[in-house]
């Protein structure tokens, strides 16, 4: 897909709007109405995502191990996400904000998708993408549960972890998980970080950088260091 393409920059002009008027319409409402929302949130993005792995791949005679496999950290910040709003638990809600914010977005500013409006993958690719990150605003800002101290780096340790799981997967099957053996073929921000194997130190150094920006609003604000009252979601 081309980047700044009319059906990309509606697509992310949808999801920025509607993530900021969910999570901001919890804050300044709360209600009985903010438990069944982020409910069907999370159900609808555990659906949306399994729907790719579990049907459109298999139907289509097209899965392999060297691509079939939800290893991605997209995929894997989507399906978190949504049992993160089903069963908000600290780590999960820390994972759902600095995968989301910090690689779905990324994903969705620049997407790896070669199928165009209004085919199936399309529609996945920004609603299963635009879940987590509406997600990792309603948990954060619409439902007051920041990043608890020390989390950065947890989180990256997670992170590490994922890209030696991934490598070996890689390894085994051939396949590009986290684009560790290549860069994906459209425009990203890799394309700036030298050649391979280069581009994946680089990588994982600008991860820590963006880990510790997403932080720094709780932290300066001093909210992830002090007692917040969180409001019950399920």
């Amino acid at each position: 897909m081309k980047l700044l393409a009319q059906e990309h920059l509606w697509a992310v002009a949808c999801i920025a709007l509607g993530a900021a008027g969910l999570s901001l319409a919890a804050r300044r409402w709360p209600g009985a109405w903010t438990r069944p929302a982020a409910r069907a949130l999370g159900v609808g993005i555990i659906a949306i995502e399994s729907s790719w792995w579990l049907l459109w791949l298999p139907l289509r005679g097209s899965w392999s191990p060297a691509w079939g496999l939800p290893l991605q950290l997209c995929d894997l910040a989507a399906f978190i996400a949504g049992v993160a709003l089903l069963w908000p638990k600290p780590i999960l809600v820390e994972l759902t904000y600095f995968w989301g914010l910090g690689g779905t977005l990324q994903a969705l500013l620049t997407p790896d998708l070669r199928e165009h409006f209004p085919s199936y993958p399309y529609w996945q690719f920004y609603l299963a993408h635009g879940g987590v990150i509406a997600a990792a605003l309603l948990l954060t800002v619409g439902f007051g549960r920041p990043p608890r101290p020390g989390s950065v780096p947890k989180i990256f340790g997670l992170t590490l972890a994922l890209g030696l799981a991934d490598a070996l997967v890689d390894l085994v099957t051939g396949g590009n998980y986290l684009y560790l053996r290549q860069r994906p073929l459209n425009a990203s921000l890799l394309d700036y970080m030298g050649p391979w194997p280069w581009y994946v130190l680089t990588g994982a150094l600008l991860a820590l950088v963006v880990l510790l920006l997403l932080e720094a609003p709780f932290r300066l604000t001093g909210r992830s260091r002090r007692l917040v009252v969180r409001r019950p979601i399920a």
